[in-house]
């Protein structure tokens, strides 16, 4: 049958070196190698898209099964990330980031996660030292937190987003990749909140 392979039970299997399928809230990425032998693996590579490596000759039940059990990974290690992240935490890694990008110069009042910043994923008010960010970031990678809370710091320096406030952001060698992240999560949400498919 032309286009197709056959399966490890001799079962007639459509190519499929890139499958993409929305999946319990993640935009799921498959990506099929003749060169994979054995194991599956899977990765976040943006706030909502998960990337699954899988060997060529998988029949589609068995890669659909490895498909939900590593999107229900996903799920409990985000809500294991949104169980441990606290306001208490979030003062502990701004502490850090201050010594190390500010040189333990910044002072504020306060910090703390806010559930009412839906269009913000943080705030800064320098006149009275709070910053605020949006519980959403609760369940991101480590990186994407830290780069929020290293720009809000830099408020505290600069209220504006002139070149010098940058350049301080910028002192955080993952500002790139973060930006990035938050603004592929902005679209998903703009496009969760439009009813729109991704």
């Amino acid at each position: 049958m032309p286009g197709a392979r056959l399966g490890s039970r001799n079962q007639p299997m459509t190519q499929r070196p890139v499958d993409e399928r929305c999946l319990d809230g993640f935009r799921v990425r498959i990506i099929t190698s003749e060169r994979r032998k054995k194991t599956i693996s899977g990765r976040l590579v943006d706030w909502q898209t998960l990337e699954i490596r899988a060997p060529a000759n998988l029949p589609d039940a068995e890669l659909d099964r490895a498909v939900a059990d590593l999107v229900g990974r996903m799920h409990r290690r985000r809500a294991r990330q949104r169980d441990f992240r606290s306001d208490a935490d979030l003062q502990a890694r701004a502490e850090r980031h201050n010594r190390t990008y500010f040189d333990g110069t910044l002072n504020w009042r306060s910090i703390r996660f806010v559930s009412n910043q839906t269009q913000r994923f943080g705030s800064c008010t320098p006149a009275n030292g709070t910053i605020r960010i949006s519980d959403r970031l609760k369940g991101v990678p480590d990186f994407v937190l830290d780069y929020v809370i290293v720009h809000e710091l830099a408020h505290l320096v600069e209220s504006n987003h002139s070149p010098r406030f940058w350049s301080l952001v910028y002192r955080y060698d993952r500002t790139e990749r973060a930006r990035g992240y938050l603004m592929a999560m902005a679209m998903e949400e703009d496009t969760a909140v439009s009813g729109q498919d991704a």
